[in-house]
């Protein structure tokens, strides 16, 4: 018992390493571990070890939005993220964003965990009938969304040209040989991170001080952005083709929570990673597919996953869930509270340097071509320019993967 409790301990505090640093992806870690696999087996259980990675998943789905936020390094998970998280700061709201992400996070877990009975009956049977039709259904979402997020023929036009040129720039990169980590990091970095940064420093953005949130209290309006967070990483866990993209894209139309209602935005996409990182443990179950590298590695730990196993992992990712609600909560005032006292156009410019100087970094660590790193980046920036000044969402960059997984599977 002291092993389970130890390494759960220890997933959490890796996963608030890998959240909250730039870059680091929590797979890396996974795949160390299982690597080291037959060592470990020496001092500790199966069940221990797959404590370790669960723990760390959930936590470092809450946690890696802060960096996205604050530092605009968002990853395929948290890029709609940036822009909201973005506003809300430079309206003195940063404290009321952490807070929201948190309580997403949390509740995505628990929604999750409630509709065990539901998914235990219903989705088995749901993913063999709508496995042959996963093309015509991104199809078919791709264009409510570009229809359904624009008001007017001018905007669904250039929202239709972002799409397809994102789209077809992430067709270019993700089918060169290079590692996902830098291709993603390059790309969703330009995309979302340094693009909204240029922006604000364009506009000559004034950073205030930061307003001090005591409670947020909880409504209609929280409730339907973890609901359709919750039900977005349903949708991640057992169809394939669907992704982090795909599914930040629907939470945010679930929840209603568009360039307009911001916070439904944070809540559902802080509830969509939280979910689907447990559910992708629990497809292993229901259809006997992993459906993320950390499910990956635990699934070839754990021999025999069966029902016992899944409410086991239930109560540790509520434990996590918890403990990551209080960490990001403390760790996001602690940032805010320094960064609220900084230059706000310096500090924006010092981030623009830090994070190309990342990308740089990584590029040469995994040997990639750095030239062509560098014109993807450059590429990936002066898309992301684009909605700012035509006045469209940056939910339609997301067809930087969706436009690649309608090539494949249609």
């Amino acid at each position: 018992m002291f092993d389970l409790i130890l390494t759960c301990i220890l997933g959490i505090l890796c996963g608030t390493i890998t959240g909250i640093i730039p870059g680091i992806h929590v797979n890396t870690v996974g795949a160390f571990t299982f690597a080291a696999s037959s060592i470990l087996f020496k001092f500790f259980s199966p069940e221990s070890l797959a404590v370790f990675l669960l723990s760390m998943s959930i936590t470092h789905a809450l946690l890696e939005f802060i960096p996205s936020m604050l530092v605009g390094v968002p990853d395929e998970a948290t890029a709609l993220s940036v822009l909201p998280g973005h506003r809300m700061i430079l309206e003195g709201q940063g404290k009321r964003a952490i807070r929201l992400i948190a309580i997403g996070g949390l509740g995505g877990i628990l929604f999750t965990i409630l509709s065990i009975p539901l998914f235990l009956v219903f989705l088995p049977p749901a993913h063999e009938f709508l496995k042959p039709y996963i093309g015509l259904l991104l199809l078919i979402m791709s264009i409510y969304l570009i229809i359904s997020l624009n008001r007017n023929l001018e905007a669904i036009a250039w929202s239709s040209i972002i799409f397809i040129l994102s789209g077809i720039m992430g067709w270019i990169i993700l089918n060169t040989p290079l590692s996902p980590n830098i291709s993603l990091l390059s790309t969703f970095s330009g995309l979302f991170g340094v693009s909204t940064l240029l922006y604000s420093l364009g506009e000559g953005s004034i950073l205030p001080r930061q307003l001090t949130v005591n409670e947020i209290r909880i409504d209609t309006r929280l409730l339907r952005g973890i609901f359709g967070g919750g039900i977005a990483g349903a949708l991640l866990g057992f169809l394939p083709g669907f992704g982090p993209a795909q599914g930040s894209i629907l939470a945010q139309e679930i929840s209603g929570g568009d360039d307009g209602h911001v916070e439904n935005l944070l809540t559902s996409l802080s509830a969509l990673n939280t979910s689907d990182a447990l559910f992708s443990l629990m497809t292993i179950y229901l259809i006997g597919n992993a459906r993320s590298g950390i499910a990956v590695y635990i699934s070839k730990i754990m021999e025999n996953f069966g029902l016992n196993h899944l409410i086991f992992f239930s109560f540790v990712s509520i434990i996590s869930a918890a403990a990551s609600f209080i960490l990001c909560i403390k760790i996001g005032d602690f940032l805010i509270d320094h960064i609220q006292y900084m230059d706000y156009n310096r500090l924006s410019r010092l981030l623009v340097y830090f994070i190309s100087l990342l990308v740089i970094i990584f590029s040469i660590l995994e040997n990639a071509p750095l030239h062509f790193i560098l014109l993807a980046y450059i590429t990936s920036i002066a898309l992301g320019l684009i909605p700012h000044y035509v006045g469209i969402s940056k939910s339609h960059l997301m067809g930087v993967l969706i436009i690649p997984a309608l090539a494949i599977y249609l």
